[in-house]
């Protein structure tokens, strides 16, 4: 099996700081299990403000974690695999 390629430590860092508060990893955790979500079924699930979620979730945008689509007009979020895929190989080399 090959070595995976080794993430700049700047985007290990951005991707690491992202999960760095436990509304993140819960937003990755429930659009794990789902094809999409409209952004107001994020705020009861996590019992926070919607713009606290808003907040949350554009951070994990900026990181490439979650990607936006629309849908009826209205945002909708779901999981970017490439960005996972890089937080996972760039873990692995550590």
């Amino acid at each position: 099996m090959s070595k995976p390629k080794t993430l700049p430590d700047e985007r290990l860092a951005a991707l690491a700081k992202a999960l760095g508060h436990p509304a993140r990893v819960h937003i990755l955790r429930f659009l794990s299990v789902r094809a999409t979500c409209v952004t107001g079924e994020l705020a009861p699930e996590l019992g926070l403000a919607a713009s606290t979620v808003s907040e949350h979730l554009r951070i994990l945008r900026e990181a490439g974690l979650i990607q936006t689509q629309s849908a009826e007009g209205r945002p909708c979020y779901c999981l970017n695999q490439d960005g996972l895929n890089s937080l996972i190989a760039g873990l692995q080399t550590l």
